[in-house]
């Protein structure tokens, strides 16, 4: 059951104190496990700070309470390198799921994508979250790559 009502969607340029949560909840739900030290995410997340376009962050929250996080990056898969940009890492906290934060924050990546003049936005997810990107409009593109399936999105989709 989703607590949060309420949120925003702001670029973690703009929110810079929420830089810790975001290279916190990336690097347990993706890098731990294989061994990644959490500096490494934490400094991927601080490139956000210099760049004007890609890599791009956006994170939502109730006020100071983080909630979700979305990024918009070149690459999020080394083997389709004819892909760019990629919204990757979206993450909601486990208590705001089911509320729309995160269909926010995938949109929020899309039109982060498309306001920088590129046509196409892409993403890639584990088949049984496949679902959740087609009900926001995602065309699946291709299956099992690397176990995930590929799904972009046009411009004015």
């Amino acid at each position: 059951m989703a607590t949060h009502k309420t949120y925003s969607i702001s670029d973690l340029r703009d929110r810079p104190e929420f830089a810790g949560d975001v290279a916190d909840r990336i690097w347990n739900a993706w890098w731990r496990q294989d061994g990644h030290e959490r500096a490494l995410i934490r400094g991927l997340v601080d490139e956000n700070f210099a760049s004007t376009g890609l890599p791009q962050a956006f994170v939502a929250h109730d006020g100071d309470t983080f909630l979700g996080t979305a990024h918009l990056i070149d690459n999020d898969l080394e083997s389709r390198p004819q892909y760019s940009p990629w919204v990757a890492a979206v993450w909601v906290d486990e208590t705001a799921r089911r509320s729309g934060i995160g269909a926010a924050l995938v949109q929020a990546g899309a039109d982060a994508a498309f306001g920088q003049g590129f046509d196409t936005a892409y993403l890639c997810a584990k088949p049984a979250v496949s679902a959740f990107y087609e009900r926001l409009g995602w065309q699946r593109i291709e299956e099992d790559v690397e176990g995930l399936n590929v799904f972009s999105m046009k411009r004015g989709a």
